[in-house]
């Protein structure tokens, strides 16, 4: 069975044939189970970030290829204002060098909520939407957070500017 599959199945508990099969474990492996679950969902949420921000880098122009991207936190009021990754690269980087992403230091444009939901159907890649919004809700980020995907060694990592 696939990681990705065995969310699903996690996912909806109450159905079979999960249901039947976690009636039938200790309390304890079932919080080990469920643990590690949620452990390799991440992880293939991450890389479809990866992927996603690999494709987006390599139709790019430029002589050097882009080495790292970054993504903000923005707030969603349809959630009831909580926060989550933006699904707009913020900065592509062709050095190890971490562009400063801060708002004091980056030119800001306000877009009413409305206009930033339709940009977001227009110009989003769903599948990194769907990602960026599952990482989100499994290790919800701080307000002053960036992600960054490095596609060298195709890790995403959190940083915390506080």
């Amino acid at each position: 069975m696939k990681p990705l599959e065995l969310a699903g199945l996690l996912a909806a508990p109450t159905k079979q044939p999960m249901r039947d099969a976690l009636r039938h474990l200790p309390p304890r492996q079932l919080d080990a189970l469920i643990i590690e679950a949620l452990a390799v969902t991440e992880e293939a949420w991450r890389q479809v970030v990866v992927d996603r921000v690999a494709v987006f880098a390599a139709g790019q122009e430029g002589d050097r290829p882009a080495v790292a991207a970054y993504f903000t936190p923005i707030e969603r009021a349809e959630d009831g204002m909580r926060v989550r990754w933006s699904p707009f690269i913020a900065a592509l980087t062709s050095s190890e060098n971490i562009p400063d992403l801060r708002h004091a230091t980056t030119t800001a444009t306000f877009v009413p909520v409305g206009e930033a939901s339709m940009a977001e159907e227009m110009f989003a890649d769903p599948e990194l939407t769907t990602a960026l919004n599952r990482l989100s809700a499994l290790d919800p980020p701080g307000s002053e957070d960036i992600l960054r995907v490095h596609l060298p060694t195709r890790q995403v990592v959190r940083l915390t500017s506080t």
